[in-house]
C-alpha cells in the first residue's frame, strides 16, 4: 500500500513538473521573436514585457512597437510557431517586404496593426480552407496591390484597407458579414460597390477617393445603423437625402439627386389647386352678356393700383431689411467673433479653382494650394464623426482674417475658431512641415494625437491643404504661463508682444478668470510647476520629446491646470530632425529649468537672468532671486529656495549632469508632497 502512495506521488510530481515546463520553458518564443527581427534596424528586444512574470521565459502575448523607426524586412515565418500571440501593433514604422498568406491563420492573433509602412504584395490567403481569429485589422497607408482570398476572415469586425493601390475588391469580399468599421479610401477601386451591400451591421463606412460605381442607396448596405459615411469622390448615381451624413459625405461622389430640393418645386409648380380650376371652367360657361352688363373696371383699376403698391411696397421693405440684416451681421461679428457656432453656414465665396492665399497680420502670407476648399478634409481625432473640410475652418475664422489672429509664432500663425458644437479651437499653420510628405504628417499627428496626459494640450485634429499642414487645438481660456506671470499684477494685456506663441487672453461665458490673489501665490505656482514637469516627464517616458519648451507654450486650463502645447513641432521639419534623443532630453530638463527659474522670479527669460539665478543659488543667497510679489506664509521662503535648487541642477551645462524629468518630478513633489 506504501509502494502505492508512492507511486502515486512520484507520478503527480512528474505531471505538475512538465506542466509547470509546458507553461513557463518558453525559450522558443523569445528566440522566434529574436529571429524574425534579426534584419530589422532600431529592434531593442528589451521593449517587450513578457505577459508572465513568475516565469524566467515566460509566454509572449503582445507586440507593441509603433514609432520606433524599425526599418527593414521581417522574418514572418518565425511568428508560425507563437502559439500565445494575441496583439501585433508595429504601426508607424519602415517595414518592407510582404506578408505570407498563412500568417492570417494564427490561431491565437486578435488584434494586427500595420498601418503606415512600406509592406507590399497581396492580402489574404493562400487557399480558401485557412480561417483567421483576427477581429481587427489596420493595413492602411501601404503599398498593397491587391486582394486575395479574404473569405477565412470570418471573425473580422474592423477592417482598415485605406490609402494602398488595391485597383478592385475581390469576390469573395462580400463574405466580411460581421464587419461593423470599414475604410477602404483613397485605393484607387474600380467597379461596383454593390458587393459590400450586404454588410448589415456596418456603422462606419468610408469609400471616399476612388472610382468605384452604383446606385445609391441600393447598392449600398442597410443605412439605419450606419453612423458614419463617406463616399465623396467617386461615380456614383442616385437620390440622396443628405440630412444624416452631411453634405460633405456626397462630395464629388457622382451624379445625385437631392430630395429636399425636388418634392418642394414639384408642390409649387406642377400641382395647381383643384378648386381653382372647377371656378375657371364654371365661369367659361357665362355668355359673355353676362360679363358685359356687370360694371367691373373700376374695381379692377383699384385691384391693379393697389396690387401695384404692394409689389412695390414689399419689395421696398425687402431691400430695407436686407441692409438692415448686413449692417447687423457686420456689426455682430465685429463684436462677438466667438459667438459663431455653425461655421459651415457662414457665407463663402467659393472660386474656381485654387491655390488660397491668406495673409498675416505681420504682411507675410501663406498659401493653400488645392482647387477646391472642400478636398482637404479635416481629421478629428477628438470627435472622429464630424465631418469638417477646410472650407469650415476658412468660414470659422472669417477666411483666416486678421480679427481671428492669435499669434505670429516660431512655427507659424495661429488663429482661434469656433467649431460646430460649440468647440472653441485654436489652428496652427505649421510653416515648417510644408516639406515633409503627407504620409509623414499624418503619422505625426496620429502619433501626437496618442499622447493623452493631463498636462498635455491634446491635439482635436489635423488638415493637409496642399503642402499646408494646420493642427487644431483645445483653446484654453487663461492664456499662457507667460501672461499670466508677467501681467501681474493689474491683468493689463500686452497687446503688442505679438513675438512668441501665445493664446489671446479671454473670458469665455462660463470660464474661471484667475485673479491677481491667486497669481501671487506660491501653492498655486508650485503647482504649476509640478504639472509641466509631470507633463514632460510623460512625454519622455512614451519616448517622445517637447524640443522648445517656454513659458509661452504652456497654457492655463480654467481651473490653471498647466497644459503643455507645441510638444514635437519645432522638430518636425526635414532639417530640424534630431538623432540624438538622449541630448534631447537633456534640453528638454534645461528648458524646464529656465521655466522654472522664470516662475519664481517673474522675470523673463533669458541667459543674463539665469546666469544671475544659478549664481545666487550657488552662494547660498537664492532667496534674493525670489519675486517680491509673492506672498510669504509659514515655511514658503525655504520651500522656494529649494525650487530653485531644481532649476540649478536643471540648468547646469554639461548635460550628463542634468537629473531626468522623472528625478524633477520627484523632487518638486518632495518639496510639497500633499500638493503634488
Amino acid at each position: 500500500m506504501k509502494m502505492f502512495f508512492k507511486f502515486v506521488l512520484i507520478f503527480s510530481l512528474l505531471i505538475l513538473a512538465t506542466n509547470s515546463k509546458s507553461i513557463c520553458n518558453n525559450t522558443t518564443d523569445q528566440e522566434l521573436l529574436k529571429n524574425a527581427f534579426k534584419s530589422v534596424s532600431g529592434f531593442n528586444f528589451s521593449w517587450l514585457k513578457p505577459s508572465d512574470s513568475n516565469c524566467s521565459s515566460p509566454h509572449i502575448q503582445e507586440i507593441r512597437l509603433p514609432s520606433r523607426n524599425l526599418s527593414g524586412i521581417i522574418s514572418w515565418k518565425f511568428f508560425k510557431n507563437m502559439t500565445n500571440l494575441n496583439v501585433i501593433d508595429l504601426s508607424n514604422n519602415s517595414i518592407q517586404g510582404h506578408i505570407p498568406g498563412w500568417f492570417w491563420s494564427i490561431k491565437s492573433l486578435k488584434q494586427v496593426n500595420l498601418a503606415r509602412n512600406m509592406l507590399g504584395g497581396s492580402i489574404g490567403f493562400a487557399h480558401n480552407l485557412n480561417l483567421s481569429s483576427i477581429k481587427a485589422l489596420n493595413l492602411s497607408t501601404n503599398r498593397f496591390t491587391n486582394l486575395g482570398k479574404l473569405s477565412g476572415f470570418t471573425n473580422l469586425q474592423i477592417l482598415d484597407l485605406s490609402s494602398n493601390n488595391l485597383g478592385s475588391l475581390s469576390s469573395d469580399f462580400s463574405n466580411l458579414t460581421k464587419l461593423v468599421s470599414l475604410n477602404i479610401s483613397n485605393c484607387k477601386i474600380s467597379g461596383s460597390v454593390k458587393i459590400i451591400s450586404g454588410f448589415g451591421l456596418l456603422k462606419y463606412l468610408d469609400v471616399s477617393n476612388n472610382s468605384m460605381t452604383g446606385s445609391f442607396p441600393g447598392d449600398f448596405p442597410p443605412l439605419g445603423g450606419l453612423k458614419f459615411l463617406n463616399v465623396s469622390l467617386n461615380n456614383f448615381t442616385g437620390v440622396v437625402n443628405s440630412k444624416k451624413f452631411g453634405s460633405s459625405a456626397f462630395i464629388q461622389g457622382g451624379k445625385f439627386n437631392l430630395t429636399r430640393a425636388k418634392n418642394p418645386s414639384n408642390s409649387t409648380h406642377f400641382k395647381p389647386n383643384p378648386h381653382q380650376k372647377n371656378t375657371t371652367q364654371k365661369q367659361n360657361h357665362h355668355p359673355p352678356v353676362h360679363r358685359t352688363k356687370t360694371k367691373k373696371p373700376k374695381p379692377n383699376i383699384k385691384t391693379l393700383t393697389i396690387w401695384v403698391g404692394s409689389i412695390s411696397l414689399f419689395f421696398v421693405v425687402s431691400i430695407a431689411i436686407c441692409i438692415f440684416c448686413m449692417y447687423r451681421k457686420r456689426k455682430t461679428a465685429t463684436r462677438k467673433k466667438w459667438a459663431i457656432s455653425t461655421p459651415i453656414q457662414l457665407p463663402f465665396k467659393l472660386e474656381k479653382s485654387g491655390p488660397f492665399s491668406f495673409e498675416t497680420e505681420s504682411g507675410t502670407s501663406w498659401v493653400a494650394d488645392i482647387k477646391e476648399p472642400t478636398s482637404a478634409p479635416v481629421i478629428m481625432s477628438s470627435k472622429p464623426l464630424m465631418n469638417l473640410t477646410f472650407k469650415d475652418l476658412i468660414a470659422a475664422t472669417s477666411h483666416f482674417g486678421k480679427d481671428s489672429l492669435l499669434s505670429e509664432g516660431r512655427c507659424g500663425p495661429l488663429y482661434r475658431a469656433v467649431l460646430p458644437g460649440d468647440l472653441h479651437v485654436a489652428i496652427k499653420v505649421l510653416e515648417n512641415a510644408r516639406e515633409i510628405t503627407d504620409e509623414e504628417a499624418v503619422a505625426i499627428f496620429e502619433g501626437f494625437s496618442r499622447l493623452k496626459h493631463p498636462n498635455l494640450l491634446p491635439l482635436c485634429g489635423y488638415c493637409i491643404a496642399g503642402k499646408e499642414k494646420l493642427v487644431l487645438y483645445e483653446f484654453m481660456a487663461n492664456g499662457d504661463l507667460h501672461r499670466w506671470l508677467h501681467e501681474l499684477p493689474t491683468l493689463k494685456p500686452n497687446v503688442e508682444d505679438w513675438s512668441t506663441d501665445t493664446w489671446e487672453h479671454h473670458n469665455i461665458s462660463g470660464s474661471h478668470v484667475s485673479s491677481p490673489e491667486e497669481k501671487t501665490n506660491w501653492l498655486t505656482r508650485h503647482r504649476i510647476a509640478v504639472g509641466v514637469a509631470r507633463g514632460l516627464a510623460y512625454l519622455h517616458h512614451a519616448g517622445s520629446t517637447h524640443g522648445h519648451l517656454v513659458s509661452s507654450n504652456i497654457l492655463l486650463s480654467d481651473t490653471l491646470e498647466p497644459r503643455i502645447a507645441d510638444f514635437g513641432l519645432r522638430n518636425i521639419g526635414p532639417e530640424n530632425k534630431v538623432n540624438r534623443e538622449e541630448s534631447e532630453n537633456a534640453f528638454d530638463v534645461y528648458r524646464f529649468g529656465v521655466v522654472l527659474i522664470e516662475i519664481l522670479t517673474g522675470k523673463e527669460e533669458s541667459d543674463e537672468n539665469v546666469e544671475w539665478v544659478r549664481r545666487l543659488v550657488k552662494e547660498g543667497r537664492g532667496v534674493d532671486a525670489l519675486d517680491a510679489r509673492l506672498r510669504v506664509i509659514g515655511d514658503s521662503v525655504s520651500e522656494m529656495v529649494e525650487c530653485l535648487r531644481v532649476g540649478y541642477l536643471c540648468t547646469a551645462e554639461l548635460p550628463s549632469k542634468r537629473p531626468t524629468m522623472q528625478q524633477v518630478l520627484g523632487l518638486l513633489k518632495d518639496i510639497h508632497p500633499e500638493l503634488s
